[in-house]
């Protein structure tokens, strides 16, 4: 509630008292809100919820109870000593107005108290990779690599498994491991189509960047490709390599995130030669070494990245399956939940695409599906990478290579000429980014660029083309608003208000990724809280997050049968709990249902 709104209210009431006569029988009622207040003590700092009020108020804000209290007596006082009718009015309406903004800033005191104790006793509860840890692997010859899986413009990707775990068997009691690529000839090609199909047998991918200026040296290869190493876990590089010289100083790494369900991990990184693997001559011969193609431009070690082996990507997922309603609701909150991860800890991707999105299925469901990707053959076994027609797939943020980690996380970029790199992915650039113009005293704000990538993401989800790839369409730089294309009316109502949201140009009138999350939460788990809610008042919304937090305790991570990623939303829900940041989900959501109800009203 605004100080505007409160003191109308005010108004409204100390009006209406006066009209209907009751100010001279005042003296009871003065006397009964004056039994615990009708001296204004000294001021007392007490502990506030921040941005409630600006700054300027801060007076207030700390003594708010004595002035209200003097204000509603000095009113019964005019009443009684004479003065002007309106005058009077007017003067007990403020103060009444003034007790209004004290008793909300209670209920804000003890709905900011609610949050912070589920917030702490869900913050202990952290992600745990489902991947077993080991404690090998940090050279290349201790994995067996597989066919090519994905290819970028910076890298390429091969399923792998790590030579010292123990190899799954077939039925025959062979190993349905494949050799090397530089071991085997058209046999061992033979075995590798055949063995490769399963995700049990290769859970592992590794990621080979391409190195082109970057020299030889493991030093300056892993400088020069930090970022990649973001989402790279505490156990990720040698511990002799943890104390290299990075960016011009001893001992300083890379910005690292925690681990989250929605981000990529990044478990072993290392450098080694650049092998000849499985189809390196045909689909990238320019970025080899001299020894491996004399016309090859690459050098002769590059970084290699061990990561978790997913099915596929989100574009390839929604070429053959159209998710409903609620699954396409999940999908989109779980990008919004890892884009808000990143942001927290001082991350942007700037390359956030359907592409760079990896999905694997809730291991939470059971059964078996066969499911055919164009290029890609995968008969999903049950192992967790299950694709069940009721579950609810599981996305991953991939692919570090633009991102923006610097140490300040300030997510502000100096832009002082155009040699400085906005990120990847021209088409799905935030408006402020793609519009900014270099100089000086330029700076790019990457806060919420993350979060409108999403929104134009969230077109794919539901089942059409991205309005920001069409050829001649639209374009980040000069779009209007009224020119989105609407979103199928398969989609919840809310969902289509929160993505012309997250599409606003005006990064300070978008919502942020938090905020964005908060309301899908509400919308898909707290529609009965939401009913009558006032914005203002949290009090209903508090008692709901309690039974919520209680219902996510009891059922711990999903339970046998159970929808593991729904139960990992919402513990990342409660964990990340705020006040201001509830108050305005639940206003953006509030403002969607009176327009709808304006457009019923006007049909």
């Amino acid at each position: 509630m605004s100080v505007k709104h409160a003191i109308s209210r005010g108004l409204e009431l100390g009006r209406s008292v006066f009209q209907i006569g009751l100010l001279k029988s005042g003296g009871r009622v003065a006397a009964k809100l004056r039994v615990d207040r009708f001296r204004a003590g000294p001021a007392v700092r007490t502990v506030q919820p921040q941005a409630f009020l600006p700054s300027r108020y801060r007076y207030y804000r700390t003594s708010l109870r004595g002035l209200a209290a003097q204000l509603q007596s000095a009113g019964f006082r005019r009443g009684f000593s004479g003065g002007s009718p309106r005058n009077r009015a007017v003067f007990l309406a403020f103060g009444l107005g003034v007790g209004l903004i004290e008793q909300q800033l209670e209920d804000d005191r003890r709905s900011a108290a609610t949050c912070q104790e589920i917030q702490a006793v869900f913050r202990k509860k952290r992600f745990q990779s489902p991947l077993k840890p080991f404690t090998s692997g940090y050279k290349l010859e201790d994995y067996a690599i597989g066919k090519q899986i994905g290819k970028g413009s910076n890298a390429a990707v091969y399923e792998a498994a790590a030579q010292f775990a123990p190899s799954p068997k077939g039925k025959d009691g062979t190993c349905l491991l494949m050799q090397k690529a530089d071991e085997g000839g058209e046999e061992s090609q033979v075995a590798r189509s055949l063995s490769c199909c399963s995700l049990r047998n290769f859970p592992l991918a590794i990621k080979m960047l391409w190195n082109f200026g970057a020299g030889s040296s493991s030093e300056a290869i892993l400088k020069s490709m930090s970022q990649e190493l973001v989402p790279a876990g505490p156990l990720a590089l040698k511990q002799e390599i943890e104390q290299i010289t990075l960016d011009g100083q001893f001992g300083v790494l890379p910005k690292r995130v925690s681990a989250h369900p929605n981000v990529i991990r990044v478990h072993r990184a290392f450098t080694a030669d650049v092998p000849l693997l499985p189809g390196a001559q045909e689909e990238y011969p320019d970025v080899l070494p001299a020894r491996l193609n004399p016309a090859g431009l690459g050098n002769n070690r590059t970084l290699f990245l061990v990561m978790k082996n997913y099915p596929c990507t989100l574009r390839q997922y929604l070429q053959v399956s159209t998710p409903d309603r609620r699954q396409a609701t999940l999908m989109l909150l779980q990008l919004l939940e890892g884009v808000d991860h990143l942001c927290r800890q001082g991350v942007a991707h700037r390359d956030l695409k359907s592409d760079n999105v990896l999905l694997e299925l809730d291991s939470g469901q059971t059964g078996t599906q066969t499911v055919t990707f164009p290029g890609l053959f995968l008969p999903v076994v049950p192992t967790g990478f299950d694709l069940v027609a009721d579950g609810c797939p599981r996305l991953v943020i991939s692919d570090f290579g633009c991102c923006l980690a610097q140490s300040d996380s300030s997510l502000q970029l100096p832009f002082s000429s155009m040699w400085v790199s906005r990120g990847g992915n021209a088409s799905l650039m935030a408006p402020e980014v793609a519009t900014a113009v270099p100089g000086c005293g330029v700076v790019i704000d990457y806060s919420k660029s993350d979060a409108w990538a999403v929104g134009s993401i969230s077109y794919e989800i539901f089942g059409q083309q991205n309005p920001f790839y069409r050829s001649g369409q639209l374009t980040s730089t000069t779009y209007q608003e009224k020119q989105l294309p609407p979103l199928p009316s398969t989609a919840p109502a809310d969902v289509q208000l929160l993505v012309r949201l997250l599409l606003r140009r005006n990064p300070s009138k978008r919502p942020s990724a938090r905020v964005a999350a908060n309301m899908l939460h509400l919308s898909l788990w707290g529609r009965r809280a939401l009913a009558n809610q006032d914005s203002a008042g949290m009090k209903k919304l508090a008692d709901w997050l309690l039974c919520q937090s209680a219902v996510v305790l009891l059922k711990g991570c999903g339970g046998p049968g159970g929808n593991r990623v729904e139960a990992e939303l919402q513990r990342s829900f409660l964990a990340n709990l705020d006040l201001e940041d509830l108050r305005s989900a639940v206003g953006f959501l509030l403002y969607g249902r009176h327009l709808r109800r304006a457009c019923v009203l006007s049909a």
